[in-house]
């Protein structure tokens, strides 16, 4: 960077205006940068300067005994003000020691106008030097970030902006990729890389929380200060650069980091744009594998290619996510929008699962997509990670293409063998089809229970049949009479025969619960509570939710609704 372009305490000293002016402590600390210039006269300052401010003092408020002068010297301290000039006169006709020795112990400027001088006349000085050189330093800022754009264009884009990020801030770089082995600029010895990765780990568990949109974080390194950005898009980190001062990061350096990662990125998220094209052109065998149209491992094995052993040995789960638009949104559906909706959620999709450990292998038909999900393994087990992968999917709304979108997901079970896919397809299908029973937006075959059993046996007549035998009577009752008989039954059932939890549940008083329960005994017979009958009732109830959802809904939810 052109030092040039920020203010700092020694260059004011060498205004014509401050030639009578003596530093008399801090000398250490003549680097510090000036954003403005503020006359004080008040000690109660924390409300009046935000800091790197040069404070300009006659010193009438801290003139009263030594404790006052120290006191404000120190809330200046604090406050983080670039100096504090004085001008010696009726207030102040010399400064003690001691507020030299705290300039002294802070490395904060302490200067004295020997003459009176015109605070005016320094304030309009200053501050019009520091305007310019602030306007200069946006004009270089724009400039570089043009040329980073321009860089990202180019072959090996990101060595390149790296580089010049390197050569602007004149700094020590490190590029750590998420995958993919560290960048060092400049280049740095074996030995001295070691120390500098191991700092990182240190804290990168906490930054794996951060947003690549975040300011970057600060860290102290011996002398030095390490200024961390993460770079990546779509709610996901793909790297981090690791800026090494051996200063404060001014802010001509943390602006100039977040422009070079967001090229960075950008060069990042268009490659990975291919890829995805190109993955998605490549997997269209997956819609055959799961419509159970290769079961002869020899064909598949020419179809993935050397990989084929590894990828058939993983365990993995079918994901059938099906996407939704709401109605009381309005969008052009043209089929580009839709083509490049869907593709932009697969490249999101990716981006999650691979973070999680999983390999996805997609495919597209109509507006589902069909994912095989195949477990990396790592330290958590592959159904933890698959759901805070799906959770996550569900609550990607900073993206402006997706954020309209509903997402339900049925889910199979554990699987090996890609032959089996098809078999992991027909369970995502099936847990899909039951969102309308539990309104979920993530459903696993195997969390069903009992609806596992009765999908098989949905063929028209048998779960007909077996509704009727079980609660045909409160069936025509509520037909009859408009009642909720089996809604009562199904909630009263669900708590464990509480009628407290029943009551609260149907926002229903205890005696109008009473009343149904005494009429569902009259109708199904004093013994349907008895742990065979119970049994029966509850499979019965849960094949007619699967049959008839809508006539479960709790009051609660229709109100809702309405």
């Amino acid at each position: 960077m052109d030092w040039e372009l920020v203010f700092t305490i020694r260059d004011a000293l060498k205004r014509p205006l401050f030639t009578d002016a003596e530093l008399i402590g801090g000398s250490n600390g003549l680097n510090r940068t000036v954003r403005w210039v503020h006359v004080l006269e008040s000690a109660s300052l924390e409300s009046l300067i935000h800091g790197e401010e040069m404070i300009l003092t006659t010193g009438m408020s801290a003139s009263t005994d030594l404790s006052a002068a120290l006191s404000f010297m120190q809330n200046l301290i604090n406050k983080n003000a670039a100096c504090l000039c004085i001008e010696l006169g009726a207030c102040f006709s010399a400064i003690p020691q001691e507020m030299v020795d705290l300039a002294d112990l802070h490395d904060f400027p302490l200067i004295q106008f020997t003459r009176t001088v015109r605070f005016v006349d320094i304030t309009l000085d200053l501050h019009s030097l520091i305007i310019n050189r602030h306007h200069r330093m946006l004009q270089e800022l724009e400039s570089i970030s043009r040329e980073f754009h321009r860089l990202t264009l180019t072959s090996q884009g990101t060595v390149k902006v790296l580089q010049l990020l390197c050569k602007s801030t004149r700094t020590q770089l490190l590029y750590m990729q998420l995958q993919g082995k560290p960048l060092f600029f400049p280049a740095l010895a074996p030995e001295e890389q070691q120390p500098l990765l191991d700092f990182f780990e240190t804290f990168r568990e906490e930054m794996e929380g951060a947003q690549p949109d975040a300011a970057p974080k600060l860290r102290e390194y011996g002398q030095k200060t390490i200024a961390v950005k993460p770079v990546g898009a779509l709610d996901q980190t793909w790297a981090y650069i690791l800026m090494v001062c051996p200063h404060k990061p001014q802010e001509f350096d943390c602006l100039l980091l977040d422009s070079a990662s967001l090229s960075i990125a950008q060069e990042l998220l268009r490659t990975r744009y291919m890829e995805e094209r190109k993955l998605f052109s490549e997997n269209l065998w997956v819609d055959e594998l799961v419509g159970g149209r290769y079961a002869d491992e020899h064909r598949l094995k020419g179809l993935i290619g050397p990989d084929f052993n590894l990828v058939n040995e993983l365990p993995y789960r079918v994901c059938l996510i099906e996407i939704e638009n709401p109605r009381d949104v309005r969008w052009n559906s043209s089929e580009n929008d839709w083509e490049s909706i869907t593709f932009h959620l697969s490249l999101v999709l990716r981006s999650i699962f691979e973070k999680y450990s999983l390999r996805p292998l997609i495919t597209l038909k109509n507006n589902r997509l069909t994912v095989i999900a195949l477990d990396l393994q790592s330290k958590l087990p592959g159904k933890l990670r698959l759901q805070q992968a799906l959770d996550a999917l569900q609550h990607i709304r900073a993206d402006e293409k997706l954020k309209d979108l509903q997402l339900v997901t049925g889910v199979s079970k554990s699987h090996r063998g890609l032959k089996h896919a098809h078999a992991g397809y027909q369970e995502a299908v099936q847990a899909l089809s039951l969102y309308s029973c539990y309104q979920k937006p993530v459903l696993m075959y195997e969390e069903l229970g009992v609806f596992q059993l009765l999908l098989s046996l949905n063929d028209g007549k048998t779960l007909e049949s077996f509704i009727r035998s079980y609660l045909g009577p409160l069936i025509d009752h509520d037909e009859a009479k408009g009642s909720e008989l089996l809604l009562t039954l199904r909630v009263y059932l669900d708590h464990d025969g509480s009628k407290q939890i029943a009551a609260r549940s149907l926002f229903i008083v205890r005696q109008s619960l009473y009343y149904r329960l005494d009429k569902i005994t009259e109708l199904l017979g004093e013994d349907f509570m008895l742990p065979e009958n119970r049994i029966s009732i509850q499979v019965a109830l849960r094949a007619y939710q699967f049959l008839y959802p809508e006539k479960f809904t709790l009051p609660s939810s229709r109100s809702a609704q309405l």
